[in-house]
Formats: C-alpha cells, sequence, structure tokens
C-alpha cells in the first residue's frame, strides 16, 4: 500500500492565525481523512507546525517587551488551539516546531554536508534588503518593480554572510518541472515557476544573517556571527519531521510521497528554493507542489492593514466548525482565489446544509418516527430507485475527484445527490403514502432508500464534516469501519431504531424557518 505525506507549510507566528491558515490546514486535513479512510490510518502522515525564527518574530517579541522564546510559545498556543477537536478538528500526526531540538540538529547537518561538498561559501554581499519577508533584492527586481509593502521596507545592506549555489542547479530544475509535468499543480502556478526559471538566471541564495543585526535564529554551524536564514531553516522541517538523517526507516517510509499543499505566495520558494535544495542533498524530490489561492473579500486581498481579516475563531463560534470547513472546501476552486464575505458563508449554510442536509435528515428521522416508531421497516429497497443509483456511484466519483485533490467538486457531487434525496421525498409524498394501506410497500422502499442515501452521503463526508458526518452514521448505528467496507451492500439494517435527535444543522438566529 502507498504512503502519504501532506504537509501543511510552517506557519509565521508574528501574529494570530487568520482565514488562509484555517484553509490551508482545512484542506490537508480533509486529504489526510479520505486517505485515511481509503488506505489505513498507517500510511498517511500529516504534518503541520510553526516558523519561529526571523527578524519579525524578534520584533513583534521586542514590541511586547518579551523574550523571542517566551513570545513564540505564546503565539503557537494560538495555533494549537484552533486546530483542536473543539475547533476545526485538524488531525495531524505531528506538529513541529523550528526552535524543535531534532529540527535545529538537522538544520545544522544539512548545512555541514552543503558546505563539505562545496556548495555553501561565504562572501560578502551589498545589496537591497526588505524586513517585510526577509529577502534581499537586486537592482534589475527594483527596476522592474516590487509590491508596495515591500518596497516601502528596502534598506541597502552591505554584509558579509553564507551562500548556497542555487544557480548550479538551475538548470537540473527545468529539467525536471518539464519531465513531470503535473508535479507543481494547478498548471498555471507550473508556467509561472518554469517562467521564472527560463527568463532569468538565478542568484546563488543569501541562507545566513549576521547575529549583529538578528540574534534569534538557528546557529550556524562553525560561526558565532551568523544564524540561519528563516526559509531556508523553515523548508527543512519537511524532511527534519520524519527523521532526515537520524532514523533511517521512518524517513523512507514517508520520502518521497510528500504532497507540499501551500499558498501561491510562497510558490518560488516551495518549487524553487527547495526543490534545489534536495537536489544538493542528494534526496528525491516530493510527489507534488499543490499551491492554492488567496482568500479575497471584496476583491482585495486581505491584510491587516485594509482591516479586512477575517478571524476564523468568530466564524466558528456564529456558524460552527462544520460550516465553516464546508464554506472554504465548497467556495474556492483549489488554484484559484476564493471570495469570503459572511453574507456567503450564510447563503452556503442555509442552502446547502440546513435546507439540504440538515433537512433530510429531519424528514427522514421525523416519518420514521411517525410511522414505524422510529425502526426501519423490514424491507429491501429497491436499489435502482434514481437516488440510490446515485449514491451507489458515488463513491467511484468522489474518490477520483479526492485523488485529484479536487475537494470542491467532491462536495458538489455529494450535495447533487442530496438534492435529489430530498427530490425523491417530494415526488413520493411519503405523507399521502400513509394514508392508504395499499402503498404500504411503497411507503417501507421510501424510507429505507432514504435511509441507504444517507448513510452513503454520511460516509463520503466524513473528510469534510467532521462532526456532523459521524452523528449521522452514529444515529444510524453504523461505524465508519463497516461502512468502508461496505458501500455497496446494504448499512442501515432492518429494526434498528433510529433517534431523530438535534437538528444537524439548526437555523440561524435571524432566519424565519420555512413554512
Amino acid at each position: 500500500m502507498k504512503n502519504y505525506f501532506i504537509t501543511t507549510p510552517l506557519y509565521y507566528v508574528n501574529a494570530k492565525p487568520h482565514i488562509g491558515h484555517a484553509y490551508t490546514n482545512v484542506l490537508c486535513d480533509t486529504f489526510a481523512r479520505y486517505l485515511r479512510l481509503r488506505n489505513g490510518k498507517e500510511h498517511v502522515f500529516f504534518l503541520t507546525g510553526t516558523d519561529e525564527h526571523g527578524t519579525k518574530i524578534q520584533k513583534a517579541a521586542t514590541a511586547q517587551n518579551k523574550t523571542p522564546r517566551v513570545y513564540v510559545d505564546e503565539t503557537v498556543e494560538l495555533f494549537k488551539y484552533l486546530w483542536t477537536p473543539q475547533l476545526l478538528d485538524i488531525t495531524f500526526d505531528r506538529f513541529i516546531r523550528t526552535t524543535d531540538e531534532d529540527h535545529k540538529r538537522i538544520v545544522q547537518k544539512i548545512l555541514r554536508d552543503l558546505e563539505a561538498k562545496g556548495d555553501i561559501y561565504k562572501e560578502s554581499y551589498k545589496g537591497w534588503y526588505s524586513v517585510q519577508d526577509e529577502s534581499f533584492y537586486t537592482e534589475t527586481q527594483l527596476r522592474e518593480g516590487l509590491p508596495e509593502e515591500i518596497q516601502n521596507t528596502l534598506q541597502e545592506i552591505e554584509e558579509e554572510n553564507y551562500f548556497f549555489r542555487m544557480s548550479k542547479y538551475q538548470d537540473k530544475l527545468i529539467q525536471y518541472i518539464e519531465a513531470h509535468p503535473d508535479w507543481i499543480q494547478p498548471e498555471m502556478r507550473r508556467n509561472e515557476v518554469l517562467g521564472f526559471l527560463k527568463n532569468q538566471t538565478l542568484e546563488d541564495l543569501c541562507i545566513t544573517r549576521p547575529r549583529k543585526r538578528l540574534e534569534w535564529g538557528i546557529d550556524y554551524p562553525g560561526s558565532v556571527d551568523h544564524v540561519v536564514y528563516v526559509w531556508f531553516d523553515a523548508l527543512i522541517n519537511y524532511i527534519s519531521a520524519i527523521g532526515y538523517g537520524e532514523d533511517d526507516a521512518k524517513f523512507k517510509k514517508w520520502w518521497p510521497g510528500a504532497v507540499h499543499v501551500l499558498g501561491k505566495d510562497i510558490l518560488r520558494q516551495h518549487a524553487v528554493f527547495w526543490p534545489i535544495m534536495l537536489m544538493a542533498i542528494g534526496v528525491e524530490m516530493p510527489e507534488k507542489i499543490l499551491a492554492h489561492g488567496w482568500w479575497r473579500m471584496g476583491g482585495a486581498k486581505m491584510s491587516k492593514s485594509l482591516g479586512n481579516v477575517v478571524d476564523p475563531l468568530d466564524m466558528i463560534t456564529k456558524y460552527g466548525a462544520d460550516a465553516f470547513r464546508f464554506f472554504l472546501l465548497r467556495e474556492a476552486t483549489m488554484g484559484a482565489d476564493g471570495s469570503f464575505s459572511e453574507e456567503l458563508l450564510r447563503d452556503r449554510y442555509g442552502s446547502d446544509l440546513a435546507n439540504g442536509l440538515g433537512n433530510l435528515w429531519h424528514r427522514f428521522a421525523s416519518m420514521l418516527e411517525k410511522y414505524y416508531g422510529g425502526h426501519v421497516p423490514d424491507k429491501e429497497p429497491d436499489w435502482n430507485t434514481p437516488v440510490l443509483a446515485a449514491s451507489l456511484k458515488l463513491e467511484k466519483s468522489v474518490s477520483e475527484l479526492m485523488d485529484a485533490y479536487n475537494p470542491k467538486d467532491a462536495l458538489i457531487q455529494i450535495f447533487d445527490v442530496i438534492t435529489l434525496a430530498n427530490q425523491f421525498v417530494e415526488e413520493r409524498k411519503p405523507w399521502t403514502l400513509a394514508k392508504d394501506p395499499a402503498q404500504a410497500d411503497k411507503l417501507a422502499d421510501t424510507m429505507v432508500v432514504l435511509a441507504e442515501s444517507l448513510a452513503r452521503a454520511g460516509f463520503l463526508l466524513l473528510p469534510f464534516l467532521t462532526n456532523i458526518a459521524p452523528q449521522i452514521l452514529s444515529r444510524l448505528h453504523i461505524s465508519p469501519s463497516f461502512a468502508s467496507a461496505s458501500l455497496t451492500k446494504r448499512l442501515v439494517l432492518s429494526g434498528n431504531k433510529i433517534e431523530r435527535g438535534e437538528p444537524l444543522f439548526p437555523r440561524l438566529e435571524d432566519e424565519t424557518p420555512q413554512a
């Protein structure tokens, strides 16, 4: 069985988590949960964590009159809290911090190996440095134009640093990307990276900062005067977390099956810096790089300066974690920017969750209670009923879409069947059938068809709706493991007593219930 290693980028802890962090982690968690259901949890490793070094961290700590260590320890807890089962329910296998001792050891080992190979050299450098993204920029880049937030933080600096011979591997990386057309997705991001690589000569990467300017970082081995550049340090987490250089069996189990999921704003670091670093140390490429878009509000990218940043905790408090997860996955196309507004979230909640899935469950359970005392009728469903036939085909189509890392269309297909099931109720009119003893068989068939359709929807929604989907299965007396092995068979057994329970998605306070 193939092993999968799903990764988020490491989140920079100079501020509390926002919707972009939530989206990336929900994407990765959904992929990991799906793969665990399909392949078994022993074949999936899901990594997330925090990037805790660098100038911005040092400045943020100083502004709060704290040491960097105290500051990062406090801020990391804000991220961990958002990922808890009570909130976004992110099921990571490891939460790595760049302040972890094993990570620091492995970063220093890689630096020593690269130095021994001749791929690192020391040189005096004069150039433009941005505190905003802790990077150097060339005169050419200045002439071509930089974003205003970077332009405003530039300062000319001359200092002695260590450099990584990135330019040495430029042609090799171009060849690799061209030979593996699906390696970077979506295609527009692949083309963006290739265009960048083909239209200029890569400069070698400055991988240290002088300690006199930055104290908070991993010590550069062999130099008391330098710390490691934050990006070089952070990218190595993808292999330090799985034992590179220290636990060969663990490393070989999970690498190179890595799927890196990240925002398009850090694509260059992941699709240029990181692959070249791996080439230099003789490690295979990760399996895939998936770059998603930004979340925009009113057409503008969210930013603290514009005051349009969405706090995930606020949305979870108002609408519940499942509704927020659903919105993020359903609203954004992988690779493209997503548009956020609370009105859109409320619309999705109402149309798909409350009036779609929630209404279907309520109708089914209420009618079962009214006509059968809550017990599932002793009747084999008509498997050719259109809604049930569509339900039976769902597993294959949803699996194909999830294998292609397309959760949006997977959700659309599942909810199309939920819509069919609600239409089936309207067409069958069980409230009319119940009045005619001659229609008893058709009424029983209606109930078992709905039960089987809900069971399959509940199982397929397990990676997406991590609170509600298990509730549906539990109310139907189905264990996820049984459903996983039996989606082509009957899942809801005759005679089972089904409890209606509380509404799956309560109507929002200012909504008027439909008659």
